[in-house]
């Protein structure tokens, strides 16, 4: 184990508006702590009275469904991972009725030493209308805000295939974000079974086994961190990496996930599997080949690569658009039809 310095604070603004955020923060495509940005939401307002009054406001909104939480014993000190042998997670999953687990909540409150529970990413409009109309994001307004709820707990460090705002709303958080260029420095975990439904990092930060894992030392020197108060909401960029850790008994996110990607696009993830099934075990040649055409098709490394055709002529290589997409799957189910 090794002790790191701190990292980097992330930067601050205050008074954002929606052309200032989409024109210059997203632009800039760095993480951006928003204070004050949620101060107002009523659901801050209860928060800000204490534990009790904020349970009974969240009840007060009247959840239409059954939720999924997670918990995991005291003695994994908060930390939802795999599980020892990696065979599987260090938690157990179940559902069960909202108004339930925040009672639950509430009384472990009290255990000096609590199981970790949460509540992960339930989408507000689908659970919870009425706090949804009531606690409305301006700045992406036709966005579905998802909630979390839980007590102390660790999520690993992991990234999301979309942007992020993230609001605090009960509860104090510190995260933890690295650059994506930070990827083989995370030490990645497999991509058949995560707690985060992409690959989560192999170290804990907290405490770093730098023996087993060095290079995250240098990942560690671009990372920055924050810590949220209730009505604060930080900036995540496409892919960065983050990890989360809530530091009170009773703690409370509604995060804003999207993507502004051609209508009708395919997805990157589903993409970066079929390569590794397609071009990572051909000998060492021929993924060299593969690798430059990859590189002149699909990231342009020389430029356009229909530039030499007429525009009629262009065929997959043209402008976006659904009807291009469309023709794109069309010839994928062929050829996968044929396999």
């Amino acid at each position: 184990m090794s002790a790191l310095p701190p990292p980097k604070a992330i930067d601050e603004i205050d008074g954002i508006d929606h052309e200032r955020f989409h024109r210059q923060v997203r632009q800039a495509g760095q993480p951006v702590v928003l204070r004050g940005l949620v101060a107002h939401w009523p659901a801050v307002a209860a928060a800000r009275q204490g534990d009790q009054a904020f349970v009974d406001y969240l009840n007060s909104c009247g959840a239409t469904r059954p939720v999924t939480a997670i918990a995991a014993e005291p003695g994994e000190e908060g930390r939802f991972f795999y599980n020892r042998k990696m065979t599987g997670f260090n938690f157990v999953k179940a559902q069960g009725g909202l108004s339930d687990f925040l009672a639950d909540l509430l009384r472990a409150k009290e255990s000096e030493r609590p199981p970790a529970m949460a509540v992960q990413s339930e989408i507000i409009p689908e659970v919870m209308p009425a706090f949804g109309n009531a606690n409305r994001l301006d700045l992406l307004p036709d966005v579905d805000a998802r909630i979390w709820l839980g007590n102390r707990i660790r999520v690993a460090p992991h990234y999301d295939l979309k942007e992020n705002v993230a609001c605090d709303v009960a509860g104090r958080r510190r995260f933890t974000l690295f650059p994506p260029d930070q990827l083989a420095n995370m030490y990645p975990g497999p991509f058949e079974h995560t707690p985060a439904g992409t690959p989560v990092s192999m170290v804990d930060p907290g405490a770093p086994d730098l023996d087993r894992y060095p290079r995250f030392a240098e990942a560690w020197r671009h990372a920055r961190q924050a810590t949220l108060e209730p009505g604060d909401a930080l900036y995540i960029p496409y892919m960065w990496w983050h990890g989360v850790d809530s530091l009170e008994p009773v703690s409370v996110l509604v995060n804003y996930w999207w993507s502004d990607v051609p209508e009708g696009i395919g997805g990157p993830y589903d993409a970066l599997l079929h390569a590794l099934f397609a071009y990572r075990h051909l000998p060492p040649a021929q993924r060299a080949v593969w690798r430059r055409m990859v590189d002149h098709y699909v990231f342009e490394a020389e430029g356009d690569p229909a530039a030499h055709l007429p525009p009629h002529a262009h065929g997959i290589l043209g402008a976006p658009n659904p009807g291009l997409f469309q023709q794109m799957r069309a010839i994928l189910r062929q050829v996968f039809d044929t396999r």
